[in-house]
């Protein structure tokens, strides 16, 4: 009891220290700024008012912008004028009846419910706000831990309020009155009522001249497209851990931030610098005079150009949603057997320079509008696929037959104890359908051996690449060590996280630390099959598409691995001057000899040119693969799963096979078969070499700098 006792006095004392400062600060806040008297016979009141930076922009790569601003109209208080006003609770009742008619919603942080059962919402603000509460409660002299509806009631006999009022009225009064004291007590700024006003809504509520309401001119976000919603983003209010990142950086405590996407991880580019300007306002809340304080003129936010090619974007999308709304769709669709993708569920596409790291183009199926957000928020959530849900890189997949490319050079790069290459140059295994060597009753089978009794006889790895033969894998993963296998795939940036400036979900690699971490008892022990399973992409093999694009591009770049970016460049506001230029970096470099590029883009190749090639359907196919514009390397993968239904799918490619520009990563759920996902590569594929020939693409690279 004692403990409890000292611990309730620490807090009091911690409250009123609190409130001690925001009096001292108000103190000289008040020296500055009353200069005409004090609050109730003044004839002027000076105010200093925070005004709003411009958020800079977010741009693709070609200028085109994605995200800016319009202009808006906000609805401030001075709470000095309205705080003097004769009949202050009717204009305010008046108000609210107009707003509730307009259907119009206002802001205020007074932390009850607004009807009974009264409840406080505290939690559901931030420790700022919370303090300023306690602030205010100490200043009123009441007990903090008065109920709800008690406090309720000695609000309406503090602000002397009508009997015959509803709850409801009362409690949207009072929520105002609160806003006003609690700028009293504290250095909060003028009280914004409400945010993006209508020029109609805005002229019926000026109507009724209430006293301190005034219109503060302002700017809200503005999207230029329907496309790209992930990876742009969305502005939102601070919780804790922003405000305790933010504080000292100049924000405002009710200021918007980036929360996901490109709008946070650019927030140090595209937020401006508030500015301060002095107020002169009569008491009956006519503005005498406004200027900005010395040397506090707002200044608006940079620009940032994104790596972004929205017409690629736009494609990808297009046709990512068109292949999986075609695969569960029972008409389109007629496939029979186990696996067919009627089941289809999420998907993504991940587009990038090979040469440079940079994304040009970054889609999640499904997807959702970022300018409807917010009045269809709960349909989407009620999605039960997610479409919030970013799976180009917050999600991790097993790789299926995607990963073979990793497992050949591996098997080509290493030796074994007598000093010989695990796999030759030009050697050839004889697939017997089932791989037996393993000696523990653990006999993995060949995908066509299971199909159809049949296997691919003696192959290399070339023609092991074009067909997929597990079995061909299965052998290498049994000679390799899963410490050549794991090397090998972190140098392809597999399980590594890629460099980019948003969140991502890393995923991990298959070994026995992986294995131990997802399992109990004698199933978490790694084990031969656990490197035969590894070797096909299985076992605990989990990567994001954004990572497959990564490692497709490392391929193509015979084991150089770029590090991933959405960044290009960051020009100031009027766009006059360069703030940075975003260039590529190497993050690691693999020495992959030639014989083994060469084998492994022979095999790619062939899955597109060759009869069997698991994607000989798609970019001319072995028909006349001449007739796609440039020479493309590529696998398909399938992958198994624990969630049920059909099995998960990977695409991934580059091209021009001579010399690679660009890579696509696609991976489906449940989609069946990776080799569905092609066309969406091939859409993608053909925009690009389009683009490229045309090569006439509009930039703003000589307004910069």
């Amino acid at each position: 009891m004692e403990r409890m006792t000292r611990f309730r006095s620490y807090v009091l004392l911690g409250i009123f220290g609190f409130v001690l400062f925001l009096y001292a600060t108000k103190l000289f806040s008040l020296q500055i700024i009353e200069t005409n008297g004090n609050t109730n016979n003044a004839t002027t009141y000076s105010t200093i008012t925070t005004v709003r930076a411009a958020r800079g922009d977010i741009l693709d790569r070609n200028g085109n912008v994605l995200v800016g601003n319009r202009a808006s109209y906000d609805l401030v208080f001075n709470h000095y004028v309205i705080k003097s006003a004769d009949n202050r609770n009717q204009y305010l009742y008046d108000l609210l009846k107009k707003c509730e008619e307009l259907g119009v919603s206002h802001n205020d942080h007074f932390p009850v419910t607004s009807t009974r059962p009264f409840e406080y919402t505290l939690d559901s603000y931030n420790a700022s706000w919370q303090r300023y509460y306690q602030a205010f409660m100490v200043d009123w002299g009441l007990d903090p831990d008065i109920t709800a509806p008690l406090l309720m009631e000695r609000m309406r006999e503090r602000y002397e309020l009508p009997e015959e009022w509803t709850d409801e009225e009362a409690r949207g009064v009072i929520g105002l009155r609160y806003e006003f004291d609690l700028r009293g007590v504290t250095n909060l700024a003028n009280y914004t009522f409400i945010e993006d006003v209508s020029s109609e809504n805005l002229s019926a509520i000026l109507e009724l001249n209430t006293p301190g309401l005034m219109v503060e001119s302002s700017t809200v976000r503005e999207y230029h497209t329907t496309y790209a919603a992930h990876i742009l983003g969305y502005m939102g209010g601070m919780d804790d851990d922003d405000w305790a990142k933010y504080k000292d950086q100049g924000y405002a405590m009710d200021a918007y931030i980036g929360q996901s996407g490109f709008e946070e991880a650019f927030e140090e580019y595209l937020h401006g610098i508030d500015g301060s300007r002095m107020d002169v306002v009569s008491k009956d809340g006519a503005i005498v005079e406004q200027y900005y304080l010395e040397g506090k003129e707002p200044i608006a936010g940079n620009n940032v150009e994104t790596t972004i090619d929205i017409t690629l974007q736009k494609i990808a999308e297009d046709s990512l949603a068109q292949v999986m709304e075609d695969l569960v769709d029972p008409e389109k669709n007629t496939s029979t057997g186990e696996s067919t993708g009627l089941d289809a569920e999420g998907a993504a596409v991940v587009v990038m320079k090979v040469k440079t790291g940079e994304i040009l183009a970054c889609a999640s199926y499904p997807t959702y509008d970022l300018a409807t957000m917010n009045e269809n928020w709960d349909e989407i959530m009620a999605d039960p696929l997610k479409p919030f849900f970013n799976r180009a890189f917050g999600a991790n997949y097993a790789p299926g037959s995607t990963f073979k490319m990793c497992t050949l050079v591996s098997a080509m790069e290493n030796v074994n104890s007598k000093g010989e290459r695990i796999l030759d140059y030009m050697e050839t295994i004889q697939d017997k359908g089932v791989f037996t060597e393993l000696g523990d009753g653990f006999n993995p089978k060949c995908l066509l051996y299971s199909s159809v009794y049949a296997t691919h006889g003696t192959i290399d790895a070339t023609d092991a690449l074009k067909v997929s033969c597990n079995y061909f894998f299965y052998e290498l993963g049994y000679r390799l060590t899963w410490q050549m296998m794991d090397e090998t795939a972190k140098g392809f940036g597999l399980g590594e996280p890629t460099g980019i400036e948003l969140t991502e979900k890393i995923g991990w690699r298959s070994n026995p630390t992986s294995k131990a971490a997802s399992y109990t008892g004698p199933d978490a022990t790694w084990n031969a099959g656990d490197r035969v399973l590894t070797a096909i992409g299985q076992s605990e093999n989990r990567y994001s598409p954004l990572q497959l694009c990564v490692y497709a591009c490392t391929l193509a770049n015979r084991g150089t691995r770029y590090r991933a970016t959405f960044l290009n460049r960051v020009a100031s506001s009027d766009y006059r001057t360069l703030i940075k230029q975003n260039e590529p970096e190497v993050v690691s470099k693999m020495d992959i000899s030639y014989d083994t590029y060469e084998m492994y883009i022979t095999g790619m190749r062939k899955v597109i040119t060759d009869i069997g090639g698991t994607a000989n359907k798609y970019f001319g196919g072995h028909e006349d693969p001449k007739t796609f514009p440039v020479a493309v390397c590529a696998k398909t993968g399938t992958a198994e799963h624990s969630s049920g239904g059909s099995d998960h799918g990977a695409f991934i490619c580059f091209a021009p096979m001579e010399d690679p520009e660009v890579a696509v990563a696609i991976y489906g759920e449940k989609v069946a078969h990776g080799s569905w996902l092609a066309p969406v590569a091939q859409d993608i594929l053909e925009a690009y070499f389009e683009m490229e020939a045309a090569s006439d693409v509009f930039t703003y690279e000589n307004q910069v700098g």
